[in-house]
């Protein structure tokens, strides 16, 4: 056995006509995150390895998530489709450096893990020149059978051109394969078209290998793991099962999800010891949960971090750029927005902070608004340490309420409020008496019917 340090990944990312949708097949979400970031996230990465994708024209989308993702990846166009492995030759440049390994994937199976390309890499080591993913299907109608004698895969026969004993098997091929990278390139450039489409499939190498003489072997995983998306259906049935792990995980790892089943998770979600998620929440990208929280039903998070002992909801929002801090109580129908609210803060209901700084130990009252658009820009609001800001107020932004300030309830702040200062800021309240009498009488008198 030797040491094979070098890998290159050859990742095909192809167009989905099938989506009905503009937007390219790879970078639909699953779990808050695209096709394309899943497959790239098991890719291996560090020393050694190396990273070539291959898009067809006119998918700068594409080619952005790529780098976005993975700067040290390269990207090459695959000008004409003619073919799974005139796909991988498209990275011609790539295989000529003769890697190692050679690990060829799609950026359509979102369920594919690392440990699986590891395993699918392992037997490269003791001498074998492929190794072909394999899965047990439900129903294997359509897909291509792996023919194995003894511990020998010797064909990829097509649903098409299989026997009728052919077509009782279930092991069937996932298409990803891995390549002794010093032979690659031998092995591909011998691989023709002449079949009814005049196109060159990855699925020939089987044949090449054997007629050099080497060895060709399967590797077995499930089914739920090579899942193609090629629809929006099979988009859901993925994203089914991508939600299914990530509560699993999340139950491992001493998460409380009260009902599992209602709760949806993002795939970068973290989370500490001892945290609480109530029936009917979602948690979109860039979420993190210390210890102690608890996430009450029917709230939403994406791209915020909630701090220890926090309370979330029930029915609240945290848009992105949103920071708890320890103890920090978010209330029912409260939506936080660019906003840092320090440990022990409290917005216990009905309120909107957006850009805004509020200090340590504050209380934020029913109805508050934070006014932090004029039409044209933001502008920020900063709230001191224990300041309290009364029911119904309106914090015109720019504007800064300092420490223990004390703002009187159904105010409009439009000037910044001194340290332990208070302000109020109302129309002086108008008794008339008698007042709602006339008033009714005037209605009452404006309803009789004229003629009479």
């Amino acid at each position: 056995m030797t040491d094979r340090s070098s890998l290159t990944v050859v990742l095909a990312a192809g167009e989905g006509t099938r989506m009905r949708s503009s937007l390219p097949k790879v970078l639909h979400p699953v779990a808050g995150q695209s096709l394309l970031a899943h497959v790239l996230a098991a890719s291996s990465a560090g020393p050694g390895a190396s990273l070539a994708v291959v898009i067809g024209p006119d998918q700068q989308a594409v080619e952005q998530e790529v780098k976005r993702l993975r700067p040290d990846a390269r990207t090459f166009v695959q000008r004409e489709r003619l073919g799974t492995a005139h796909a991988v030759l498209a990275a011609r440049e790539a295989l000529a450096r003769k890697p190692d390994d050679l690990l060829v994937a799609f950026g359509d199976t979102p369920l594919i893990s690392g440990e699986t390309f590891a395993r699918l890499r392992a037997p490269l080591k003791n001498g074998a020149a492929l190794a072909v993913l394999g899965f047990r299907a439900a129903d294997p109608t359509g897909y291509g059978r792996l023919v194995i004698e003894g511990e020998h895969l010797v064909a990829i026969r097509e649903h098409a051109d299989a026997s009728p004993e052919e077509r009782k098997m279930t092991l069937c091929n996932a298409g990803v394969m891995a390549f002794d990278g010093k032979r690659a390139l031998e092995i591909l450039d011998r691989i023709g078209n002449a079949n009814s489409k005049r196109e060159y499939y990855l699925v020939d190498a089987v044949a090449i290998v054997r007629d050099l003489g080497l060895e060709a072997v399967v590797i077995e995983t499930n089914e739920d793991e090579v899942r193609g998306i090629n629809t929006k259906a099979q988009l859901a049935e993925a994203e089914g099962v991508m939600q299914a792990r990530l509560r699993q995980a999340a139950l491992e790892a001493g998460v409380t999800l009260i009902a599992p089943e209602t709760v949806f998770l993002a795939a970068d979600t973290t989370f500490g010891k001892d945290v609480t998620i109530e029936p009917f929440v979602v948690i979109g990208p860039g979420v993190s949960i210390a210890d102690g929280a608890v996430i009450h039903s029917f709230s939403h998070v994406v791209q915020a971090s909630i701090g220890r002992n926090a309370s979330v909801g029930p029915y609240a929002r945290l848009r992105p750029g949103t920071s708890l801090g320890d103890g920090a109580r978010i209330g029912n129908f409260v939506e936080t927005k660019a906003a840092t609210l320090e440990a022990g803060v409290k917005v216990n209901h009905l309120s909107y902070i957006g850009d805004a700084t509020v200090g340590a130990n504050s209380n934020i009252g029913a109805g508050t608004i934070t006014c932090n658009y004029d039409g044209f820009s933001k502008h920020k609001t900063t709230i001191g340490q224990g300041a309290f800001v009364g029911t119904n107020s309106s914090l015109v932004a720019p504007v800064k309420i300092g420490n223990g300030a004390y703002i009187g309830s159904g105010s409009v702040i439009t000037r910044d409020v001194p340290e332990n200062a208070m302000a109020v800021e109302r129309s002086p309240q108008s008794n008339r008496e008698g007042g709602a009498t006339r008033y009714r009488e005037l209605k009452t008198r404006d309803k009789t019917p004229k003629g009479k």
